[in-house]
């Protein structure tokens, strides 16, 4: 049974890939083919990683194949966040009887659709390719490890992933993909409620701040905005296990999590409670780099980190932000809001330097795409300044 399954993941990969044929030349096809691959042999480390008790993956699998339908049921319809998850994973570990690797195989597609989505933003939303020091950035920077690690594994990680990638594409053309939008934001509540509200809140600003957006449909859409905001708010709240909307309340719930997220994790942690504000944001963005290293895994990760630093210097410091974010595609705003949104949520609360790259990892694809659409803007400009240049010399 197991083996059926995997071949038939691997099949759907591949197929999922062909949807999109109408959309991209036949080299970038060829692209995301070999992602699928990569993406499936990340997968299979995690699965090395994280069998036999590592992680919270093996929790989700083991507890949804120990579960009842009564359980299930209970789970599915009244839980949120972990709760959720056993009964997401109830069907293929109970039912199905698949194992662990298996699985893990399942989620690695559902982080595979969420790549594609994201590659298919960046081939259609940037139209000069971005090269640094000679090399092409896209789509190599699709290759790095550590994206793929944290979207490949059994666990909410994987799936918001998904979720955020569905939801951007399918903001590029609202009509024709509402249900993937309403899905999208259907489950990412189901996961993780407060993701679904840096969702909304994100690109409602995008929408808001748009320099094409009348004043009037400005108001409007600010007023959704904060129903939408205040209806889900309170199952944030009380997910999050905080009682009041205080800043006391706030500052208690990230000094628990600093406290909670710093044990047990010596080899990563971080106490980041006398950090300066700025620091606390450079290292949940940025960190680890060398001066952590504690482990291979680290050292990819700080290659990884180095590069993207380099990149976002570049863009932030040698380029005119304020322009580029200006003329940016709606989508490309949204999701660097949704960046500097949950950037400033988490920085605050997170000491461990493993959940940090976890929790990132959903974030991170803003902050690539941006980077992307900043050389590609800059390229522009560039064209446009030397036509404008030989039309002056003829």
């Amino acid at each position: 049974m197991d083996i059926l399954f995997f071949i038939i993941i691997v099949i759907l990969g591949l197929g999922f890939v062909n949807l999109f044929k109408s959309q991209l030349p036949d080299n970038e096809m060829s692209i995301l083919k070999k992602l699928w691959f990569f993406h499936m042999l990340v997968g299979t480390g995690y699965y090395f990683l994280t069998k036999d008790g590592g992680g919270d993956a093996w929790g989700y699998w083991k507890r949804a194949k120990a579960m009842d339908s009564e359980d299930f049921w209970f789970n599915l319809l009244e839980s949120q966040g972990t709760g959720f998850m056993n009964a997401f994973n109830y069907f293929p570990s109970k039912v199905l009887d698949l194992g662990f690797f298996t699985n893990t195989m399942f989620y690695t597609l559902l982080g595979f659709f969420g790549f594609v989505f994201f590659y298919l933003l960046a081939y259609q939303l940037i139209p000069f390719n971005s090269k640094f020091k000679g090399y092409v950035l896209f789509p190599l920077v699709f290759f790095m490890p550590n994206l793929h690690f944290w979207s490949s594994g059994i666990g909410k990680d994987t799936i918001l992933f998904f979720c955020i990638g569905m939801f951007c594409y399918g903001l590029l053309n609202i009509t024709k993909r509402l249900p993937l939008l309403l899905l999208a934001l259907f489950l990412s509540y189901l996961v993780r409620p407060h993701i679904t509200l840096f969702l909304v809140v994100s690109f409602g600003l995008a929408y808001v701040f748009g320099g094409k957006v009348s004043a009037g449909k400005r108001i409007f859409f600010s007023l959704i905005l904060i129903g939408v905001g205040i209806a889900i708010l309170p199952t944030v709240m009380e997910f999050a296990k905080i009682e009041e909307a205080t800043v006391e309340s706030f500052d208690e719930f990230s000094e628990k999590k600093v406290d909670l997220l710093s044990r047990g994790h010596t080899g990563s942690s971080l106490d980041i409670s006398s950090y300066p504000f700025p620091l606390k944001v450079f290292t949940f963005l940025f960190r680890p780099l060398f001066f952590d290293i504690n482990g291979i895994p680290a050292v990819v990760a700080s290659f990884e980190n180095l590069l993207l630093l380099i990149l976002s210097y570049i863009v932030v410091f040698k380029n005119n932000f304020k322009s580029t974010f200006k003329n940016a595609p709606f989508v490309i705003k949204g999701m660097l809001f949704f960046l500097i949104i949950g950037t400033l949520a988490f920085s605050q609360s997170l000491g461990n330097l493993g959940i940090m790259i976890r929790m990132r990892n959903m974030f991170l694809p803003g902050l690539i795409i941006f980077i992307l659409w900043s050389f590609s803007y800059q390229q522009e400009l560039k064209n446009k300044s030397r036509t404008i240049q030989d039309e002056i010399e003829n």
